[in-house]
């Protein structure tokens, strides 16, 4: 259902408000340059900074210029079990094809709460789910035995894994199926985590670099190593400069540099990136041939 290059959308915001055509601009770039679903709302989308009424104005835009051509999955998740499964009927209200639902962060469940959490989700969403567990984020993880029980729920289908542990790829293909849809969440190892196993990454480098990332996931699925092992030297500078500062604000400084006129406007707590930061991303930039 899901797999290849899959971007965690970053929001851009003017004037302290979402640039919804700024937004629909780069949607319909992000399909035209061969992205295999898009991820709205999600952690790069500063989702904890939208109101209600945003997240459902990012939601619907990104369904309206997808029209079905790829998947969307709407970032949906909270640390509230009640709030997220608000959310994931809302989001497939507005035609998200699917939500993605972190680990409840904060609130630290047991692997018992968490479970519950997902399953209680999954009972009354009418989309397919998307395990999304992120520890560095979140403190608490799901474990390999927890998403195995998770998953015998039929509309848990998949989990994005940003633990950096590329050994859970095969211990979650064992324990959940070779059915059960992997995606990475760490740019910088998608390259072994599909050695391993896995389809695809939630990616925030896609952002800014769609085709090149596109083109890497696809050399992977048509067994072309050797080209996906060059496309990861091309793009591996990129992936750690877009984490040298918190994130989004350098992938909004680089999408300002590929894009020009992209909004940089970040939501408080998040500021702009840092003088140090943008030389690592204009460094990366030019390494991977984008200016």
């Amino acid at each position: 259902m899901f797999f290849g290059s899959i971007p965690a959308l970053v929001t851009p915001f003017s004037g302290g408000r979402v640039a919804e055509d700024t937004f629909r601009e780069s949607v319909e770039w992000q399909i035209a340059e061969g992205s295999n679903g898009l991820v709205p709302c999600g952690t790069t989308g500063e989702v904890a900074t939208l109101s209600a009424e945003e997240h459902r104005q990012v939601i619907t835009a990104t369904v309206e210029v997808a029209k079905g051509r790829v998947p969307v999955i709407a970032g949906c998740g909270t640390y509230s079990t009640e709030a997220s499964i608000e959310r994931t009927c809302a989001a497939a209200d507005l035609g998200a094809d699917a939500a993605l639902i972190v680990v409840p962060y904060y609130n630290k469940p047991s692997q018992m709460g968490l479970v519950a959490h997902f399953t209680a989700i999954a009972e009354a969403s009418p989309i397919p789910i998307v395990v999304y567990n992120v520890p560095s984020r979140t403190v608490a993880d799901i474990s390999v035995e927890s998403l195995a029980e998770a998953a015998k729920h039929p509309k848990i289908v998949a989990v994005k894994d940003a633990t950096g542990n590329l050994a859970r790829v095969t211990a979650q293909r064992l324990a959940c199926g070779k059915e059960f849809v992997q995606l990475s969440g760490n740019d910088d190892m998608a390259l072994g985590f599909n050695a391993m196993g896995g389809v695809g990454c939630i990616s925030v480098t896609a952002n800014v670099a769609p085709r090149l990332c596109s083109d890497f996931q696809k050399a992977m699925r048509d067994g072309d190593w050797d080209e996906a092992v060059r496309l990861q030297d091309g793009l591996y500078q990129l992936h750690a400069a877009l984490f040298t500062d918190a994130s989004p604000a350098p992938a909004k400084y680089a999408l300002s540099r590929v894009r020009p006129g992209f909004p940089q406007e970040l939501r408080l707590p998040l500021v702009d990136a840092s003088d140090a930061s943008k030389r690592a991303v204009d460094a990366a930039l030019e390494h991977a041939g984008l200016i």
